[in-house]
């Protein structure tokens, strides 16, 4: 028996590489000492090998760690859901969709496997015959100038694309081998395969496939047919060419290509293949939008996000425009649209026939491309069938318009002043198109959820377009008559009713020692109670109400309900001097409408991160048992009271009761026919230079102006119950149904009772009708502020007041004038600056 045969295999093997070791050793130390040829060459592999790793340590010394892939976070845009869920915005810099493996179809993996590297699940990171192949160009093309092939695989596409950058040379390419294997150790196949498809940057601003898929043809992966994932799949060569106009023969020689690939590769049959290479590109070139046209409201969302999550990446995980967030806003789509338009309406409405308002903006025509400029500018308009473009031409009485996309077509309807590089508003017109005008007069609408404070609709101009000021936030005006609510609370928190008679006759005030004691009449002289100076918006009663309550109390109460910040405790101050803004207003009408509870209006519900954890939420009320393991018996948990209690809900109540007879017989008759229980004021500013309403139900709350954005005379018949309510009734027709007929639910603690509304007193022998001019109504008091029973002794006395006060104010003629709400038209100019 040989040797051999007495050992085991593993013990031979040991046996033979001592020896061979053992002889290859000794025979190189006898060609070292023999052979001087030998020297030089094992002394330039050596340095060669030497040379190598210094090289190695050099390239990798400063590479990025791949490790940090495992936890790479794409940036990604935040999407804003509106009430119902639905996705109505985008805040988004770059076009980005993150998806996982599992929902990139079979046949986009295949198209860009066969284009970019079908070794893919075979090689470790680097594939030898490419890289060769790619040496070989690079070798060619050296000096020429021409930029060589890459011979990258998808790893080494990934390491250039999130950790080295586009650096054209040898360096980069050697540390993106490097940096490609270190990635195969680190990640899986498919998860290499899913950071490459959501990262690759593929034109027209979108990065990774979803994001490719909808701008070049309006779809999601999942819709794509085979010839348009072949076209996605040519994109990563050449991202900015492909897709645009003129090289329609260079993208589909290049997407042919890409289905023979898919062929040779057997991922589709020649019959496929014929009939995707016999499909057109079919790219869009202008994809659906989904996003809602509520502009002031989304950018007021996005202002609130930025303030508490920062911008971008380097401000936090959680960041706008990288967090990847997911918002839940309040925004309702319809009762915005209705909002929107029934603002536009009224602004072009009050405009009229003024005439040109004049251009949006100018561009400079000497400069060239007109069509670059105007769409660099980001002007547009969205209002029917209106265009925003510019004048490229005037001779006389002929004109050009162009637009953003190169279009010119011919205009009419020239305004005198109108000249080239005007930007304007046109609409179609026969073959061409005809001057519009924006209105100047601007304003604002806000509706909320009076039970909630949830702002579901917000229109803070014409179009955000034109301008972003959204003066539903920021533009502070007087509110005018809207303030009186108030006014009236504070009277009925310190003893008074709504049957309190206050004298309308006069104001008197002192002037000082010099001028003595001011006296200004009212609208119609005599007591009236107070129902009718809220109802009829009498200035008088109104201070009178503020004078006896105190003004500081008034003002408190202003304050209480975040109207105005440090209001003066002057008598202007009661009929609305103090500046404030739509959405303070209808928040403070909301709390009326609320029993006093007071909710900070908000745009945003709650922010979940991009994991969908619930990271910010604007109701922080704790439900405390609403998630124990086993039911206990005990009664059902529940949300404690949303908001805080700003006024008494039994003085909010009267506040409402008596708001609701503006709208029965007031100031705002002409929201009478819609026949829901509405309540609300008019408010119009000295001048008059803002016109007001604000009001709604005890579900929702509507508020609106209308007004110059540099304040100015609107003109004498310029009402908020001629301007400004017609737009809230315009509105509230449109949304009919989601009114709630139902009357509004009196608190604990109200009893109503039968008055008469002329005099206050109680009535006993009759019954309110239907009859808005009815003399009895129902009238809520708190307990035991009931008024005495009227008798026909006080009809008869209150009638011949009446008379007398009629005789009276014949007499005086012209001395003041008054305002159809009843106001005169010079108190706040002679009033002012005295308190």
């Amino acid at each position: 028996m040989t040797e051999t045969d007495q050992l085991t295999f593993a013990e031979y093997f040991r046996y033979r590489l001592a020896r061979d070791t053992r002889l290859a050793v000794a025979w190189s130390a006898e060609k070292w000492r023999t052979s001087l040829l030998f020297k030089i060459a094992a002394a330039g592999l050596a340095a060669l090998f030497v040379g190598w790793l210094a090289l190695w340590a050099w390239l990798a010394s400063d590479l990025p760690e791949a490790e940090s892939l495992a936890e790479y976070q794409t940036p990604l845009p935040t999407m804003v859901r509106g009430i119902d869920g639905e996705i109505v915005h985008s805040y988004a810099r770059e076009r980005r969709v993150q998806l996982q493996y599992a929902d990139f179809p079979d046949r986009l993996i295949e198209a860009y496997l066969s284009a970019e590297d079908k070794t893919f699940f075979s090689h470790s990171g680097v594939d030898v015959t490419g890289t060769a192949n790619a040496v070989f160009d690079y070798v060619t093309k050296y000096g020429s100038g021409e930029r060589a092939v890459g011979g990258s695989t998808i790893t080494q596409q990934l390491a250039k694309i999130l950790l080295l950058g586009d650096e054209y040379s040898v360096t980069r390419k050697l540390k993106e081998m490097i940096l490609a294997s270190r990635i195969e150790e680190v990640l899986s196949k498919e998860e290499i395969l899913e950071l490459y498809l959501n990262e690759i940057p593929l034109g027209r601003r979108s990065f990774g496939v979803q994001a490719a898929a909808r701008a070049y043809f309006d779809k999601d992966v999942g819709e794509l047919d085979l010839h348009e994932v072949a076209f996605l799949a040519i994109l990563p060569k050449a991202p900015e060419r492909y897709g645009r106009s003129g090289q329609e023969q260079a993208a589909l020689a290049r997407r042919d290509f890409v289905l023979r690939q898919m062929e040779e590769n057997g991922f589709i049959t020649e019959a496929e293949r014929a009939a995707a290479a016999a499909q057109p590109l079919g790219l869009v070139r202008q994809r659906s939008q989904r996003s809602a046209d509520a502009g002031y409201f989304l950018e007021e969302v996005r202002r609130q996000l930025i303030a508490d999550f920062g911008e971008t990446a380097e401000d936090g995980e959680n960041s706008v425009y990288a967090g990847g967030l997911w918002v839940r806003t309040s925004l309702d789509v319809e009762m915005q649209d209705a909002a929107r338009d029934a603002l536009r309406t009224g602004l072009v409405r009050y405009h009229g026939s003024r005439g040109w308002s004049g251009p949006i903006a100018t561009i400079n025509m000497d400069d060239g491309n007109w069509a670059g400029q105007l769409a660099s500018s980001f002007l547009s308009i969205s209002y029917e069938n209106w265009r925003v473009g510019v004048v490229t031409r005037r001779e006389g009485s002929s004109a050009t318009i162009g637009f953003s996309d190169g279009e010119e077509a011919p205009l009419s309807n020239l305004p005198n002043a109108l000249k080239a590089g005007d930007v304007i508003a046109v609409s179609p017109a026969g073959n061409g198109y005809r001057v519009r005008s924006i209105p100047e007069v601007q304003g604002a609408i806000v509706l909320q959820d009076s039970q909630t404070g949830r702002v579901m609709a917000m229109q803070g101009g014409f179009d955000h377009r034109l301008s972003d000021f959204n003066r539903a936030t920021q533009a502070n005006r007087q509110p005018g008559s809207t303030i009186k609510p108030f006014v009236y609370a504070t009277g009925l928190d310190n003893g008074m009713t709504p049957s309190t008679e206050i004298d309308n006759t006069q104001f008197c005030y002192f002037q000082g020692r010099q001028l003595g004691e001011k006296c200004i009449r009212g609208g119609r002289a005599g007591q009236f109670p107070m129902r009718y100076g809220l109802e009829q918006s009498q200035n008088i009663m109104t201070v009178q109400i503020g004078m006896q309550a105190g003004m500081e109390n008034v003002v408190d109460t202003i304050e209480t309900l975040g109207i105005s910040e440090d209001p003066d405790p002057y008598a202007a101050t009661s009929l609305g001097s103090e500046e404030t803004t739509v959405l303070k207003m209808v928040s403070a009408y909301s709390a009326i409408a609320n029993h006093g509870r007071l909710n900070q209006p908000t745009l945003i519900d709650y922010v979940q991160d991009r994991q969908g954890k619930v990271i910010w939420r604007a109701d922080e009320r704790s439900c405390n048992g609403c998630n124990m393991a086993e039911y206990d018996g005990s009664p059902m948990p529940r949300f404690g009271l949303k908001g805080t209690e700003a006024m008494d809900p039994r003085t909010a109540f009267q506040v409402q009761h008596m708001l609701e007879g503006v709208v029965t017989r007031g100031t705002a008759t002409i929201l009478r026919d819609l026949e829901l229980p509405l309540f609300g004021k008019t408010g119009t500013t000295s001048g008059p230079k803002d016109v007001w309403f604000v009001g709604g139900t005890q579900r929702m709350v509507v508020g609106a102006y209308m007004g110059f954005d540099t304040p100015r005379n609107m003109g004498g018949y310029a009402f908020g119950g001629t301007l400004v309510a017609p737009i809230v009734k315009d509105m509230i027709r449109k949304t009919r149904d989601r009114w709630s007929p139902l009357p509004a639910i009196a608190p604990e603690g109200i009893r109503m009772v039968r008055v008469d509304r002329r005099t206050g007193k109680r009535v006993l022998d009759g019954w309110p009708s239907d009859d808005p001019r009815s003399d009895i109504i129902w009238e809520a008091f708190k307990p035991d502020t009931e008024p005495e029973q009227s008798t026909r002794q006080d009809e008869i006395a209150a009638k011949r007041d009446e008379i007398l006060a009629l005789i009276r104010a014949s007499r005086q003629g012209g001395r003041e004038t008054r305002t159809s709400e009843g106001e005169p038209t010079n108190f706040a100019e002679e009033q002012g600056g005295i308190y």
